[in-house]
């Protein structure tokens, strides 16, 4: 069988879903249109953006205005298929001019929270623009400047209308993001999820690997993740599994279908619910139990002050971060965790597990021994 009938794009091929677009996409989206105005007079629209993978999509804007110095252009998130909080929202970038030297200052308008807590990967203080969006952002503000003769020193002010009522149906308030929705996406593109079709998709993943001749096979919770074991491993494609949430799908189908290896790599919160016993780590269905790491954390040499640190920390980032500063090493002891779960799911099939943990930007934090 061919490797170009297997792997990751396969799998999502298989689901038979409409991908759509992130608020991260559509923020870049709406950035590019609105300082293109601001340069030059006119709105490109559609308006193109390449995404980290290279796709180019084109998005309509569905506002467009040009005053006092000040450049507004909104874009309609389409979520696809997936059944997304924020399908259908309205994200609204303003651009203004800069003094040279600015950079990219990017504020919160109007739907778009602030963070107030220690734990996620922004400032407190912050607008809750992520990492990926911001850099996209960036890239695409540069491309403009170069274009249009502009300097690239630019106020982004990304709002989304309804935002702060939307973001009441997240989790963005118990993690002290308060005002509004995040701004999202690391690839800029929403995978659908159908649990039926996704968990199908896995099955199928795990068998095209399989006739392939492939032993070793990694399931990750996203692209991250996947590039975490192509860097490890140099595992091909073919052999690399979108589990996204549905650990138990992978491991309950892997047991049935034994490969000699199952390496299991994803965000450090998420593979900490699988080492609590989770099987499934959407945020819908499953927590992370800070009370479990605390308890962790003391079997790793944690004082009964950061065990309590851990324990009522805001994030399982912020729990992380509290253990590297004291030298304990909480992602080790998740990554153990997980692996000791996922063998107990497996109930003595012939595999070898291990478990990688990442933070966001792709950084090991933690692994366990294959066993």
């Amino acid at each position: 069988m061919s490797e170009a009938k297997g792997g990751r794009g396969a799998q999502l091929k298989h689901t038979g879903l409409r991908p759509g677009w992130t608020t991260g996409a559509c923020a870049t989206a709406a950035t590019t249109a609105a300082y293109t105005a601001l340069l030059s007079g006119d709105f490109p629209d559609p308006v193109t953006i390449t995404l980290p993978k290279g796709e180019t999509p084109a998005f309509a804007l569905a506002v467009e205005e040009l005053a006092d110095g000040r450049a507004t252009a909104g874009v309609v998130k389409d979520a696809g298929d997936d059944p997304d909080v924020t399908h259908g929202a309205l994200v609204r970038v303003t651009v203004r001019a800069l003094p040279p030297g600015s950079g990219v200052v990017f504020r919160a308008g109007p739907g778009v929270g602030t963070v107030t807590l220690p734990g996620l990967p922004l400032d407190v203080g912050e607008p809750a623009v992520n990492p990926v969006p911001r850099r996209m952002i960036r890239d695409h503000v540069a491309e403009v400047a170069a274009a249009h003769g502009g300097s690239g020193d630019v106020e982004v002010t990304i709002g989304v209308d309804d935002g702060e009522e939307i973001a009441r149906s997240t989790w963005n308030p118990r993690l002290g993001i308060l005002g509004g929705l995040s701004i999202l996406g690391t690839t800029g593109i929403v995978v659908p999820y159908s649990c039926s079709a996704w968990i199908d998709s896995i099955r199928r993943g795990v068998d095209v690997a399989l006739a392939a001749g492939h032993t070793h096979v990694a399931g990750c919770t996203g692209s991250t993740s996947e590039k975490t074991v192509v860097a490890e491993y140099g595992l091909p494609e073919i052999a690399l599994l979108d589990m996204g949430d549905f650990a138990g799908a992978v491991l309950k189908y892997v047991r049935r279908h034994p490969v000699d290896r199952l390496t299991i790599c994803g965000g450090f919160a998420k593979l900490s619910k699988l080492a609590a016993g989770h099987l499934d780590l959407h945020s819908g269905r499953s927590q992370v139990d800070k009370a479990h790491l605390a308890e962790l954390a003391r079997r790793g040499g944690a004082d009964e002050a950061l065990a309590a640190g851990i324990a009522v920390a805001n994030t399982g980032l912020a729990a992380l971060q509290l253990c590297q500063a004291r030298g304990v090493p909480l992602g080790d002891l998740v990554a153990v965790a997980a692996r000791d779960e996922a063998l107990s799911v497996l109930r003595g099939a012939p595999v070898a597990v291990d478990v990688i943990c990442v933070d966001r930007a792709g950084n090991v934090v933690g692994r366990s021994p294959v066993r």
